[in-house]
Order: C-alpha cells, then sequence, then structure tokens
C-alpha cells in the first residue's frame, strides 16, 4: 500500500462508520470471506472503499432474509480479492436475480395461502397449502396440532385388540 493511495485506503474503524456497521460486523464479514483487508507495516487493517458497496448489498440482502452463505454465493462471480468492474456487478446481479425471483414467488405463495391454515392446524398433505413433509396422521385425521392425542388414541385402539 502506497502513501499516494491513502484516500481508497479506509482503517476498519472508518469502514465500520461509513458503512453503518460495528467494528466486530467487520471482522466477521472478513473472516467469512464477504470483503478482505490488507495489512500495513504496523499490521493494522486497510479496507478499500469499494468494500463499502460490498457491505450495503450485505445489509439490503440481510434485511430481506438473504442468508450469509447466500450473499457469498452471489459474490463468486465477482473476481476474488479485486475490486469488481460494473461488467462484473451485472453479472452477478443476473446470476442472483433468478434466485431473488424464486424466493419472491414462494413468499407470495406463503403469503396468500397462510390465512387458508389459520387457526385450521391441519397441515395435511393432501389438504393444507403449505404441504407439511411431516404430517404423519393425515391418512388418519386433521390436526397436527392434535398429534400426541391422536397417538394416545391409537395406542389405547391398539391395547383394545
Amino acid at each position: 500500500m502506497e502513501n499516494n493511495d491513502i484516500h481508497t485506503w479506509l482503517s476498519i474503524g472508518e469502514l465500520a462508520e461509513r458503512s453503518g456497521v460495528s467494528v466486530p460486523t467487520v471482522r466477521f464479514y472478513e473472516e467469512k470471506q464477504l470483503i478482505w483487508s490488507t495489512r500495513t507495516q504496523g499490521n493494522q487493517r486497510r479496507y478499500q472503499r469499494a468494500m463499502l458497496r460490498r457491505i450495503a448489498i450485505i445489509k439490503v440482502a440481510q434485511q430481506v432474509g438473504i442468508s450469509l452463505q447466500q450473499v457469498n454465493e452471489a459474490f463468486s462471480v465477482l473476481p476474488k480479492q479485486q475490486i469488481a468492474s460494473k461488467k462484473d456487478w451485472a453479472k452477478m446481479s443476473k446470476k442472483w436475480q433468478a434466485q431473488l425471483d424464486q424466493q419472491i414467488i414462494t413468499l407470495l405463495q406463503l403469503r396468500n395461502q397462510l390465512d387458508k391454515c389459520i387457526g385450521c392446524g391441519c397441515l395435511s398433505l393432501k389438504q393444507c397449502p403449505l404441504r407439511n413433509p411431516d404430517d404423519q396422521f393425515a391418512e388418519q385425521s386433521s390436526g397436527a396440532h392434535f398429534q400426541s392425542v391422536l397417538l394416545s388414541l391409537l395406542e389405547n385402539d391398539d391395547a383394545e385388540l
């Protein structure tokens, strides 16, 4: 890192302040390889200003429920340890858009089907629009929340036979 680059590099505190995250969060993102730094001769971390964009994307993604793993996968198309170009960001955006579109469709389906299940409790494989794959009693009875009652009834029936 040369002195003439002083305005393109940020300390960890500056990066945290400008991006609106804490210093431990910056370290965490670096540990997860979402961002990177270089070290000064005094072993202090310095970040390129481009890390501000990465952190902004991470924060927005987290606000809408996208995991850090998904962000990391999206970032995987960007050049490693280099500043991404506009073309690189467009490539990432295009790849990520299909995944986000599918998540939006899934969330819309959930929203539109959820009211049919509120209070019902059936969660039946055949009837429930939320399709609970763990409903083992769909054939015998509706009411997944009555599972323990149904088990005891079935046990009593078996004991009487």
